[in-house]
Parts: structure tokens; sequence; C-alpha cells
């Protein structure tokens, strides 16, 4: 082990020890020249691969001309140039942006305008979702106790429904739709009357809390309670969104719009950059001043990558092949499924995708590990996730091809064989 890691917090969890040098593409390089297929995308960042030449010319670039104008003092150019890229990719009434640099800060952004539209007080949030490590997206995240254990108590007014994880529940989706509803009309006669709670708040995919996609059918009964009774929808992009699941946005396919979104990891392919994104006439009940923050919307470098990164999705056709390889991807999964009964589940949208290794009521988090450090040996980077931590999660980037995905397979196939 290198001896300088002793000088990093231990707090932070590492997949590996291995020092990167160099990224290209799905490959990170050691400094011991091992190649490393990474198919972890730094959690769903570099949705673009590592280093994709168009994101690098234009932070060498921007650099050049102008790196910070902080955004209470002046307004620089790629910001705006960056809202007209935004613009046509999302939901037409979604019109209004405030920047901030981590998904956490853009989640207590979306919170406070929502509180600011409503003047309510309370929130509901789903069970196994993850939205942040700040005091009140811990409040919020309940995919794992580790990140909530020896912190409480944390911000209140806060209530957690039923997901509609239907592997877990053991039931088929329409059952399982229909019980989380019911639940969820229930807690607003029980615990949270809709006169004081502001906004529901879930992921389209559950990310740490399992990979799990929420049926169109549950987004749709949402809507219909929020639009009853006027409370703010919330649709948590940070992981799902630009790309990742074969559409620019999960929810995309719902055909349900969410009242505020908010976007960050695959925004910048690794430069530190969140938004809060919502009709011009939410924004407009914000007090001026009452939300801000030094960095956010005044790093042009971050603004320009995020501009280079919508392009290379674009021209790229990214979306695109993520639908295909995920496809791909899935198929040889169920294949490997059917000569590996301990493999549960597989699910997911585009190229983000679990494989749920256990029975429902018997998650199986030893082989996952086992699996994953034979991976991880071997060459090959993949996470878990999950309450139970027995889901190993696909999330590679938009650009790999069925070679990528093949040699991944390979590698993954001998470690499960191995570890038996």
């Amino acid at each position: 082990m290198n001896t300088s890691l002793n000088n990093l917090s231990p707090v932070w969890t590492h997949l590996s020890q291995a020092v990167i040098v160099r990224g290209e593409g799905p490959y990170l390089y050691t400094n011991t020249g091992q190649r490393l297929l990474d198919f972890t995308c730094g959690i769903g960042v570099t949705n673009t691969g590592h280093c994709h030449p168009r994101v690098v010319e234009a932070i060498q670039q921007q650099a050049q001309n102008l790196i910070f104008g902080q955004m209470n003092c002046v307004i620089s150019e790629p910001v705006l140039k960056l809202t007209d890229a935004l613009r046509p990719i999302l939901p037409q009434n979604l019109d209004s942006f405030f920047f901030s640099n981590s998904g956490a800060e853009a989640v207590e952004g979306a919170i406070k305008l929502a509180k600011a539209v409503t003047g309510r007080t309370n929130i509901i949030a789903f069970q196994g979702g993850f939205h942040g490590r700040t005091a009140l997206t811990m409040a919020l995240t309940g995919s794992k106790t580790v990140y909530r254990a020896g912190f409480q108590p944390l911000p209140s007014g806060i209530f957690f429904a039923p997901f509609p994880y239907a592997y877990y529940y053991g039931w088929d989706e329409k059952t399982t739709v229909a019980f989380c509803l019911r639940e969820l009309q229930t807690m607003l006669k029980s615990q949270t009357a809709p006169e004081e709670t502001a906004a529901i708040i879930i992921e389209p995919i559950l990310g740490e809390g399992g990979y799990v996609p929420a049926p169109t059918a549950f987004l749709k009964g949402l809507r219909d309670i929020c639009d009853q009774h006027g409370i703010m929808l919330i649709f948590d992009e940070i992981q799902s969104g630009f790309g990742r699941t074969g559409t620019w946005w999960a929810h995309q396919p719902s055909g349900v719009t969410p009242d505020i979104m908010t976007l960050a990891k695959g925004i910048a392919s690794g430069m530190p950059l969140s938004a809060i994104v919502a009709p011009r006439a939410h924004m407009n009940k914000w007090v001026p001043g009452s939300h801000g923050g030094t960095y956010g919307g005044g790093n042009a470098i971050v603004m320009a990558a995020a501009i280079a990164t919508i392009g290379a999705i674009q021209d790229d056709h990214l979306i695109d092949n993520a639908q295909e390889m995920g496809t791909y991807l899935q198929t040889r999964l169920r294949d490997l499924q059917k000569r590996f009964d301990e493999i549960g589940d597989i699910r997911g949208k585009g190229l983000m995708i679990a494989t749920e290794l256990g029975a429902p009521g018997h998650p199986n988090a030893e082989r996952a590990k086992a699996i994953g450090s034979a991976c991880e040996k071997a060459g090959l980077l993949l996470l878990t996730c999950g309450t139970y931590g027995n889901v190993i999660r696909w999330i590679p980037p938009l650009i790999i091809t069925k070679d990528h995905i093949d040699e991944a397979l390979d590698t993954f196939t001998n470690a499960i064989e191995s570890t038996r």
C-alpha cells in the first residue's frame, strides 16, 4: 500500500487501492501499468468516458480565457451558454436553473425551493432512496443506516414511504404499486397532512438503494396525488440522468413531468457541477439572497465541460448506444442467470443495470462482495449497492462497445466460478 494513503481520511471507502495516473475511454491506468476496465464510471459520472477529447479541449480552451466569475458579482458567458444547451433536452416547463457543486447541494436547494413555493414544512421521501450526506440529505436518505448512524438527531419533518421494489416484496409489479400508493395515501392521513407537506422527492431509479426502476404507474400515481394536494413532485435524476438510462432522463418514458428536478454526476464528465431545474414561476418564489453559494455557477471551466458533455452525448449518439448496449448487456446477463441460480434478479434501463444476488427475503451480500472483489483483482471495476449490499451494479460509460461488455462479462463469469 502507498504510505501516502495514511494521510487520507479513512472515512472514504475504497473499491480498489490502485493509484490511477491516466484514464482513456472505459479504461483507467495505474501507476504500476495495470489497465482497469471501469464499469463504475465514478458512480455514474464519466458518462462520456474518461478524458473525452471534446471535453478535454473545452476545458483547455476555457482555462485560457476565464476560470471563475462569481455569480453574485458577474455573470460569465459559459453559464448562459450552458442554460441554452440544457433547455432543449429538458421538459418544456423546466426553464429556470440554479447551479451548485454537488448533488447533495442540489437536493438541499430543491427542498428549500419547494418550501418557498408552498409555504409548507414537511417532506416525503422513500425507503431505499439516497440523496446525499449533508445533514438534510442524510435525513432524506433511507438506503443504508451507515449514512445516518451516529449523526442523529437529523432535520425533522421528513417521512418515509415504501418504494415499489417488487422483487424485494416478492410480488408482481401491479400489486406492489397498489400497495405503495395506498401506504402513501395512509401517510397523508396519519403522519403528515397534505396542507403541511411541501414535496415528495423520489429517484426515478433507486441508486444506492439497489438500482430499482420506479414503475410508470407509480410515478403517475405520485403525480396525481401531488396535483390533488398542491404538493411539489421532485425527481432526483442525479445518478440516472444525462443518457444513463437510454433516454436523457430516467423519468421520460413515463410521461410524468416533475415540478423540480435535480441534476449532477454525468452533467460535466467529472467536473464538479449540479443543478436545480424548475419553472420560472417557482423560482420567482425564492427571496433573492435566501439561497446561494460561492462556486455555484461561477466556475467557467466547469460550465464549458458541461456544454461539451452535452454536445458529445448528442453528436456521438451516446443515448442510442446506451439503449443498444444496455439491451445487449441485459441479454447476456440473463443468459448467465440461467447458469447461476444465485443471480436472483436482473433489472434496469439503458446502462443502469442491477444484478441482485439472492432470493427475495434472502439477500446474499457475501456473494456480491466476493464476486466484486474477484473482478477487481482481475481488472474489472464493479460497485455493489442495495440496503443489504447484495446488488452488483453495472454503470459503464455510454461509449462502450460489445467488445467491452464481452470483456467485462468474461471476467464476471470467471469471478462467479472461482469464488463458489
